[in-house]
């Protein structure tokens, strides 16, 4: 069975024409249709779980669930349980039915460990939902910021505040300030991805022209899977997820997306080997949505030799 479909086929031969072929092959242990149970153990661990799914619009939106660890579960290697809801405001609340797709992150930002699982709900009630696991994998500890949580009260409804493509002085700055963000991606027949983005303060540019707010993150060093650009190469629709570790604000937004391969916007970014563009259509923030607050950062070796936008 192929592990990478075309669009990551792409533009891993964009880089060298023979790549997709060792990709294939270095993939063939690495993704797999199962949880072994060093990641089943790892889920169950956590107080957090990242989601990517996809609206009736066909618009990927990236999305957060909490609960005390234990909370998600794999009572086999073929099944994760999550017994949780999402906030009041989430997409996420409509976007859970039987048989969609869902993109599943763990992430522990204190030992920098992650690991991904991507699958369909088999089944859904009022206490959470269960996904069938399609594909299994490790990811490597880059750009991940440390940080360690402790848990605050939850208010059962937090306020949601919307945006428009003309974000409001909030939203701006929570992008502007972010040293970490989540994206979600999908492509037709292919599944749902949600992936982990980090950098030093300020590496994600905000901008707003004639009332639209235009992003540009840099896109470093990785695995060379393509999972988030190769999907957009297929679809270039992008949801994206700002934690606020001091408040647990979240922002939500969904966009347009567009891959800058080369030229001087990419060499002025030290460390990006290409960008991603991002047109802002839509999102809100829900206010205090997590019910976690997180310690001061420990910023990730790697972005020393990371560059900025100044």
């Amino acid at each position: 069975m192929g592990r990478f479909h075309a669009g990551e086929q792409a533009l891993q031969a964009r880089l060298n024409p023979a790549l997709p072929a060792r990709m294939q092959q270095m993939a063939g242990p690495a993704i797999r249709d199962f949880m072994p149970d060093q990641h089943r153990d790892f889920f169950a661990m956590l107080p957090t779980l990242f989601v990517g799914s996809v609206d009736q619009q066909g618009r990927p939106w990236a999305s957060v669930l909490s609960g005390r660890p234990g909370f998600v579960l794999s009572p086999d290697p073929q099944i994760l349980h999550v017994a949780a809801q999402p906030v009041a405001g989430d997409p996420l609340h409509d976007n859970l039915r039987p048989g969609a797709q869902l993109g599943l992150l763990g992430l522990q930002p204190e030992t920098r460990r992650r690991n991904r699982m991507n699958g369909r709900i088999t089944t859904l009630d009022d206490s959470g939902f269960t996904v069938d696991v399609e594909q299994s994998f490790g990811n490597c500890p880059q750009y991940i910021q440390a940080r360690a949580p402790r848990y605050v009260s939850a208010s059962a409804v937090p306020p949601r505040r919307p945006e428009s493509a003309s974000l409001s002085s909030r939203a701006t700055a929570m992008l502007a300030e972010a040293d970490t963000l989540f994206i979600a991606t999908s492509a037709d027949g292919e599944g749902v991805d949600v992936s982990h983005r980090g950098g030093k303060p300020g590496f994600l540019r905000v901008e707003q022209t004639n009332g639209v707010t235009h992003l540009t993150l840099p896109d470093f060093r990785g695995n060379k899977f393509f999972n988030t650009l190769g999907n957009i190469a297929l679809n270039a629709r992008a949801g994206l997820l700002v934690v606020d570790y001091t408040t647990g604000d979240l922002l939500q937004l969904t966009a347009q997306a567009e891959i800058v391969w080369d030229g001087p916007e990419v060499d002025s970014f030290a460390g990006a080997e290409r960008l991603l563009k991002l047109r802002v259509e839509a999102g809100h923030i829900i206010e205090g949505g997590l019910p976690l607050r997180w310690s001061e950062p420990d910023y990730a070796p790697q972005l020393a030799a990371t560059g900025d936008w100044t």
